[in-house]
């Protein structure tokens, strides 16, 4: 009976010599060896690494682009400031314009208008020194003279600043630009409806209407008012 336990004892050592020599002939390593141990070891921390690694670096990721986000709202927040004070300059500077524009606007048409108030003072004091108070017939002709002079340089301003005179007789009467005061029976050769009369003149300046024409516009005998 003893010898039958050895036996079996020493038939299973020979098998398990047998299948390590096997496995080692392969280069399969003994599932029981210690390399074999040391290896899954191994590989189990490369599959698992420490818990406090992958914490860190989120961290460091997260501080990085808070970085990144707080140097954008830096740059945004000088932008806004420099298009608001530009805005601000543009602004004062356009009021600057506008007030000026009020001011001087009318310069060059008060320039001129000297020169014509000029020609009158200048006729009214040679006619004041070089007339006699008997001569009457050279006063008269020298205020002529002046009063041609001045009215010459009047239109001559006017042209030149755009103000143009109405002279609306024979026109058809136009509420935009004319302004009635009465009705009068329509002449020979006169049509109905047409200015017919002209009590005051009207002006324009540059095509606008600035002072209507006050006009008396004629009608047809029977509808005088």
């Amino acid at each position: 009976m003893a010898v039958r336990s050895l036996w079996a004892v020493r038939r299973r050592g020979q098998r398990m010599l047998a299948w390590s020599a096997a496995w080692e002939s392969r280069g399969w390593l003994h599932p029981f060896s210690t390399a074999t141990q040391r290896t899954a070891g191994e590989d189990c921390s490369s599959e698992d690494p420490p818990d406090e690694l992958g914490p860190s670096l989120a961290e460091r990721a997260l501080r990085i682009k808070a970085v990144k986000l707080e140097k954008e709202v830096q740059d945004l927040t000088v932008r806004y400031q420099r298009a608001i004070a530009d805005c601000e300059n543009i602004k004062r500077r356009t009021q600057r314009c506008v007030e000026d524009a009020k001011i001087f606007g009318i310069q060059s048409f008060c320039k001129d208008l000297v020169e014509v108030a000029d020609i009158l003072e200048k006729t009214t004091e040679c006619i004041s020194k070089e007339s006699e108070p008997g001569d009457q017939k050279l006063l008269l002709e020298k205020v002529f003279r002046g009063l041609s002079l001045l009215e010459a340089k009047l239109k001559s301003v006017f042209a030149k600043h755009g103000l143009e005179k109405l002279t609306p007789i024979g026109d058809k009467y136009d509420p935009h630009e004319h302004e009635l005061i009465c009705h009068v029976p329509a002449g020979v050769g006169v049509q109905p409806g047409t200015v017919a009369l002209v009590r005051q003149d009207g002006y324009k300046l540059h095509g606008r209407t600035i002072r209507l024409a006050r006009v008396e516009v004629a009608v047809e005998s029977q509808r005088r008012l």
